[in-house]
């Protein structure tokens, strides 16, 4: 159970078929194949050994699908980092993730180069250029550099796949915590294999499909949905190196997707973008939303625009990520997430862990050979997430009598942007090293266009900060979608009687 050795298998039966589109360029399965296979020789040649933690900081692109399956091929273990991270959130994922080598974009060089004294365990930058001109680098940094293009193209040889126990960790995905600090969520060979097949079969994708991925390829959601599960039955990526409503109908039309996946801020982005057409998506048999709630409005309103009917479903990155998805053989239900998928076990419990019978409230947990063997050196999370073999989610859902489920609230206090996670402890974090806040709070707030924002009610010591300074102060040291879009400056706090912030009754003003 391991997906590398299955698309080689694929690359052999059908080595004509297109394995992904990118910028006009197809690239067939065969020609991925000889891909993957020389990029585990070089970086095999350059130090990479089984077990070694390789963190990839980059976007949407083909060196993302090669250099993950070519980790996977040499045994070694990928950790996807979103690009768009502060150093100071880089940096934290490679010192916990223990990693060893980075697969960079070039445009994160500066960055790196200024935080190269946190990196002294890093061995090699391996960097995928994206302009003519290399740029001036640190000494340090420039003697652990080799650029991608050079490691391709400097052997003919291939690595044949390795003999890889399907428990072995494949890659690890933070995901940010109640605590504060993220998470490393450990998917094994097993994991990703099992989510791919099952999300596959209950999706119905074959080998006809052409799956558009403007989801990033570092989220778990599209790592699974938009390119794991199309290459597992032979299918074509559409690879769209961001989201850009003209550029994704574009890419639809001329490309004859067959599939799109997005979270609902992407479907209200494209209802509200005044030149897309019916004509543009005519080609579409499915649409999935996931990664946040999607509102009955705007599930409506793209359906009644583009006579394309969403699915909705849901998942985690601790369960590889769906565990549900409404069915293709039988009714949707709007405001449902679907009924369990393939292999995989849904069901409501209360807080003993007894399960609650149709209509009652409690907690989702979720049981199958997708749910992650644990969080990475945290036993005690690891053991509080997953008990008797089922994992919790922390969300609260309830079932209807066909087995349907409906979240009804989020884990708690944690803020949905756009499909990214944030939990308000992290910002507070930030918030309380600035010299002139004495109390900080982050709730979420409704946004039309992302589903929600962050807001921040601060107590400052003098009232002489204003509320762009510390916006500004956010901005360097929280990825764009954790910055509070709305600072409150306040005189005091709502606590209970043994002075606990009360963040529920900041986020009923």
């Amino acid at each position: 159970m391991n997906l590398v050795e299955h698309v080689r298998q694929i690359s052999i039966n059908t080595p004509d078929k297109i394995a992904y589109h990118y910028q006009g360029n197809d690239t067939t399965y065969f020609e991925f194949e000889e891909k993957v296979g020389t990029l585990a020789y070089s970086l095999k040649k350059i130090g990479v050994e089984k077990g070694d933690h390789i963190a990839f900081l980059l976007g949407n692109s083909p060196e993302f699908l090669v250099s993950l399956y070519a980790c996977m091929r040499i045994g070694a273990t990928a950790v996807p980092v979103n690009p768009v991270y502060t150093l100071d959130e880089i940096t934290y994922i490679l010192l916990n993730g223990d990693v060893k080598y980075v697969i960079a974009v070039d445009t994160l060089l500066p960055l790196l180069d200024e935080g190269k004294s946190n990196f002294p365990k890093i061995e090699k930058f391996i960097i995928c250029e994206t302009t003519i001109e290399r740029r001036k680098l640190s000494k340090d940094i420039n003697e652990r550099i080799y650029y991608f293009s050079e490691l391709m193209d400097s052997n003919k040889e291939m690595l044949v796949p390795n003999s890889i126990n399907e428990e072995e960790t494949a890659i690890i995905l933070y995901t940010s915590g109640t605590t504060g600090n993220p998470k490393g969520a450990e998917l094994s060979h097993r994991n990703l294999f099992a989510n791919a097949r099952d999300v596959s079969h209950f999706m119905r994708f074959t080998s006809a499909d052409r799956v558009i991925a403007t989801l990033p390829l570092f989220h778990v959601f599209a790592l699974t949905v938009v390119a794991n599960a199309p290459l597992f039955v032979g299918a074509s990526v559409l690879i769209a190196p961001r989201f850009s409503p003209s550029e994704i109908f574009e890419l639809a039309k001329t490309q004859q997707a067959t599939v799109f996946a997005g979270v609902p801020t992407m479907y209200n982005f494209m209802y509200q973008f005044s030149e897309g057409n019916v004509e543009d998506l005519a080609s579409l048999r499915l649409a999935i939303s996931g990664g946040a709630p999607l509102p009955a409005q705007v599930l409506l309103n793209f359906e009644g625009k583009f006579h394309v009917s969403i699915s909705e479903g849901y998942g985690l990155s601790e369960a590889s990520p769906v565990t549900c998805f409404n069915p293709q053989d039988r009714q949707r239900k709007i405001g449902s997430i679907g009924t369990s998928i393939t292999n995989v076990e849904n069901k409501i419990v209360d807080n003993n862990g007894v399960e609650l019978p149709p209509h009652e409230v409690g907690e989702l947990i979720v049981r199958g050979p997708n749910v992650m063997k644990g969080y990475y050196k945290m036993p005690d999370e690891s053991a509080k997430a997953i008990q008797n073999g089922w994992l919790y989610t922390g969300d609260l859902a309830k079932k209807d009598e066909e087995d349907y489920f409906y979240i009804v609230d989020r884990k708690k206090d944690m803020i949905i942007v756009g499909g990214y996670k944030v939990y308000p402890r992290e910002v507070e974090e930030v918030l309380y090293q600035h010299e002139d806040i004495v109390e900080a709070a982050v709730v979420g707030i409704p946004d039309e266009n992302f589903g929600e924002a962050v807001c921040a009610y601060v107590v400052l010591k003098e009232k002489l900060t204003k509320e762009v300074e510390l916006k500004n102060y956010c901005s360097k040291h929280l990825a764009k979608y954790k910055v509070p879009t709305d600072i409150r400056i306040v005189s005091s706090l709502p606590k209970n009687s043994t002075g606990k912030i009360l963040r529920r009754a900041l986020k009923d003003r």
